[in-house]
């Protein structure tokens, strides 16, 4: 992965700011999974969205150097990701947007953004585009799907599965590390916020297309190394990886 090269003058401020709004009742879990991908990408600084007092004190309790925020209004943020676990915000603001799970949907509503936009479903998430997806493993439906969204909604899309493909439209990557072992609940939380993370460095001139496939590729990587360690991987040692490759 294409780390943000760090320099004596730098702050947590000029690493930059990332935004996560997951979570719910239902999903407590996501948050943490979220907000841990999110602390292991490029950014300084992680805040965490919610007016919900429960589920902000889970995460405080595990990530102590998190900030919860009520609102983006006035906020610093140089990305952003919604949707981990069923969370939903009624104002995003033009910065660089990762679009997890039911919040894919407000891709409807986004079309006259100007900054990046990546959405992150697995082939049973595209139905809130409306795509009745057929197809299973690396094949040629899933890719011309993907295409096919990214140049509808000028986004990149990361199609999860058997052979994660990435494409803007125009270029496309497919992810042959990871493996079965991603197959299970939370990976895609962590991957989301990790993705948000890594995008601030675009502020710096770095190409999001590349930033967003080295973020699937780190990914991997620690699902990779979770798989050495452990019979039965879940998204929990995935997340503990992350730190180690």
């Amino acid at each position: 992965m294409s780390r943000q090269k760090l320099s004596p003058a730098d702050n947590k401020y000029t690493r930059g700011v990332v935004a996560v709004c997951a979570g719910s009742k239902k999903y407590p879990g996501a948050a943490l999974l979220a907000v841990g991908g999110a602390r292991r990408g490029n950014a300084g600084y992680v805040k965490f969205v919610s007016n919900d007092e429960a589920l902000i004190s889970q995460v405080i309790a595990k990530y102590p150097d998190v900030v919860p925020v009520s609102t983006l209004i006035d906020e610093r943020v140089d990305s952003l990701v919604v949707g981990p676990g069923g969370s939903n915000l009624r104002s995003i603001p033009d910065i660089p947007l990762v679009l997890d799970g039911a919040a894919i949907s407000k891709l409807k509503e986004l079309k006259k953004r100007k900054s990046i936009t990546v959405i992150t479903p697995h082939e049973g998430e595209l139905k809130h585009l409306g795509v009745k997806f057929q197809g299973t493993g690396i094949d040629s439906s899933r890719r011309e799907i993907s295409v096919k969204i990214a140049r509808e909604f000028g986004v990149i899309v990361v199609l999860k599965g058997a052979g994660t493909i990435i494409t803007d439209g125009d270029q496309l990557f497919v992810d042959r590390i990871g493996g079965p072992e991603l197959a299970t609940a939370g990976t895609g939380d962590i991957l989301a916020g990790l993705i948000a993370s890594t995008l601030v460095s675009i502020k710096d001139g770095q190409d999001a297309f590349g930033l967003v496939c080295d973020a699937v590729s780190l990914h991997s990587k620690a699902g990779r190394q979770a798989a050495k360690k452990f019979t039965s991987v879940t998204a929990v040692e995935v997340l503990e990886e992350l730190r180690n490759v």
